[in-house]
């Protein structure tokens, strides 16, 4: 049974990681760390919890051989918007957080270590209809920069140290459980909240912006399905992974479909430019050929869900 060690499990993706993890790998085997943002109930509650800075070398370090670690899901970034705003703190977080868990899981010769990249990797130079794995990597984002340097860092310690990094370059993640964190596609989780509590949302991003989106579940999965992929049928370190592309007019008309009254207006801010530099479509066939990547979710089934998982929530 693993033994993993989950960087980063109050954000929006690792919030609902670790409770998948816990339920295949037992509770026991996963430990959850936080920094500053407090970790959810069901996280606290059900399994080992610990105090882990990235940036904190000698910490990680400690912690790999108290709790006899063999896995890594290093989760813990500062995304696309946010990065923005402070570029040397997203540097030193993104970089020096991922070169030292790199570093100590070479050290104690860890099994795997997973850590997602992101299509912010891409650039204005980058074909945006049905984007290659293997294409021109210009971001022009620090996020995006600090994404194409761990890419090459993961290609790095594999060939180098033989260390069994893995990365997908996730899309917009849409989740019912976590509120989005600062990235630019951040309105595609807040027009749910909106729609149904206010009947109105005035979206950030142009009504005819296509990017590449994810169901949180769908993510979960490809977390675990790469993991578990067997290493002498991967070709290499890096994966496209895509769920569905949609435009903003697109998502508000599908929401419409369950909630008539609901209204939108467009007011783009300077995530727009980041948008528009990022692809509209995805090509992840060598994920699908190499590991049986295999999304289940569309634009339609993810709106559904959403709406009646939030509805109940909300609605009190």
């Amino acid at each position: 049974m693993r033994r993993i060690l989950v960087i980063g499990a109050a954000g929006q993706i690792g919030s609902e990681l670790v409770p998948f993890l816990r339920n295949k790998y037992g509770n026991g085997n996963v430990i959850a760390t936080g920094r500053k943002t407090p970790l959810p109930d069901v996280i606290k509650n059900s399994g080992p919890v610990i105090y882990l800075d990235a940036l904190e070398k000698n910490r990680l370090s400690e912690v790999l051989y108290e709790y006899e670690i063999d896995t890594i899901y290093h989760m813990a970034s500062i995304l696309s918007a946010t990065g923005e705003k402070i570029p040397q703190t997203a540097w030193d977080i993104n970089i020096n957080g991922l070169i030292n868990v790199l570093e100590v899981g070479r050290s104690y010769k860890v099994d795997k270590i997973i850590w997602p990249s992101s299509i912010a990797a891409f650039g204005p130079t980058t074909p945006r209809e049905n984007t290659p794995n293997i294409t021109v990597l210009q971001p022009t984002t620090m996020y995006g920069i600090t994404k194409v340097a761990g890419e090459l860092l993961a290609e790095y310690y594999y060939k180098k140290y033989d260390l069994d990094v893995r990365s997908m370059r996730l899309p917009g993640i849409i989740s019912s459980e976590t509120l989005p964190g600062g990235g630019t596609t951040d309105y595609a989780v807040e027009i749910f909240y909106e729609a149904i509590k206010n009947n109105k949302y005035t979206c950030f991003l142009r009504e005819d912006t296509v990017l590449p989106m994810m169901y949180q579940p769908d993510c979960l999965k490809c977390m675990v399905d790469l993991l578990e992929a067997d290493n002498s049928k991967l070709k290499r370190r890096v994966y496209n992974i895509t769920g569905m592309s949609f435009s903003a007019g697109e998502i508000a008309a599908e929401i419409k479909k369950h909630i008539p009254d609901f209204e939108i207006d467009y007011k783009p801010d300077f995530r727009q430019e980041i948008a528009d530099s990022w692809p509209k479509s995805i090509d992840d066939s060598l994920a699908r050929e190499e590991w049986g990547w295999n999304p289940t979710y569309d634009l339609s089934s993810m709106t559904k869900d959403m709406i009646e998982i939030l509805s109940k929530r909300l609605i009190k």
